[in-house]
């Protein structure tokens, strides 16, 4: 089929049109990422999806379709998107809680794309988090660390190109919820952050029709996975390949938004190292912390996981 095929599926009008089944999004997927396509029928597919709303489905086959054409990423216990554009948060403290779990153990393989905002990008190095642009350089940083950092538009230049449309286009498209659901490595549990709430039943039942394990989404600091410490938290996903749900309380009386912690880059460091932050920004990290454990099905007490960090190596700043 062509891509005109998916459009005219999609377009056809009032009492005509559809949605695509799963093979159809896949195949879909599969010539957008080859490169065959037209870019007026990608337009017009990618608006047509954004317009009807997508489901289950489409995100499924349209995912499925997206991982299957990377090769060769190391296997990794958590998988952990990051895609969120950074208008409504602060610093990115959800860096500290993905440190704290690789800490624990487990391989934590976190990739995406933010858009011109620089701040995730600028906090990794500042964290020890290798920025790792092929799979071999993912293997060398999950060996030294138990955690990486993918960048999409080297992990899958094709999908950052669809991605990349919204400057195009002028709005977000399903690709940005692909985007979150690529698991690249395949991971049996995935921590997953999204801005708009309706979009955490959607991706868990993609999730569950894909096969995976244990899943958690919540609408997260901006988008990200970051949960807010004063507020009750609604999280979905699934737990052993079953749906799950839960209302996590509140684990502070703090009901400011992220944005108001005002706070220049080093205090991420300064947190780590010496536990000096505002009680808020604690309560966040190990707040966050404590449920993407609670995905990986590990029990740890994040309070004990905390004394027992590894601090990082910072150069000598007194001699500057």
């Amino acid at each position: 089929m062509s891509l005109s095929d998916h459009v005219r599926t999609l377009g056809r009008g009032p009492g005509r049109s559809r949605s695509l089944t799963r093979e159809e999004a896949a195949d879909a997927m599969r010539i957008m990422l080859s490169g065959r396509a037209a870019p007026e029928a990608i337009g017009a597919l990618l608006m047509l999806l954004r317009t009807k709303g997508e489901t289950p489905d489409e995100i499924a086959g349209l995912a499925g379709a997206a991982q299957a054409d990377l090769g060769g990423v190391p296997p990794v216990d958590l998988d952990w998107p990051c895609y969120a554009a950074g208008r409504s948060r602060g610093l990115p403290w959800f860096l500290l809680a993905a440190k704290l779990v690789a800490a624990r153990g487990h391989r934590v393989l976190i990739h995406g794309w933010n858009g011109t905002n620089p701040a995730v990008r600028d906090a990794l190095s500042l964290l020890g988090i290798a920025c790792a642009e092929t799979p071999d350089d993912i293997d060398k940083a999950l060996a030294r660390g138990g955690i990486a950092y993918a960048p999409l538009e080297t992990l899958h230049p094709a999908l950052f190109a669809l991605l990349n449309l919204r400057d195009v286009l002028g709005l977000r498209s399903c690709i940005n919820t692909v985007s979150r659901m690529l698991n690249p490595a395949s991971a049996p549990a995935s921590v997953q952050g999204v801005f708009h709430p309706t979009y955490r039943g959607l991706q868990a039942e993609a999730a569950r029709l894909l096969g995976w394990s244990n899943l958690t989404v919540i609408k997260g600091g901006g988008g990200e996975f970051e949960r807010h410490p004063g507020k009750p938290v609604s999280a979905f996903g699934l737990r052993a390949g079953q749906a799950w749900d839960a209302v996590l309380p509140a684990l502070c009386d703090d009901t400011r938004r992220l944005s108001d912690l005002d706070l220049p880059m080093q205090a991420l460091a300064q947190l780590w190292q010496a536990d000096q932050a505002p009680p808020f920004a604690r309560h966040l990290t190990m707040g966050t912390a404590a449920l993407a454990l609670h995905t990986l099905g590990d029990t740890a007490d994040p309070q004990t996981l905390w004394a027992e960090r590894p601090k990082l190596e910072l150069p000598d700043r007194s001699a500057i």
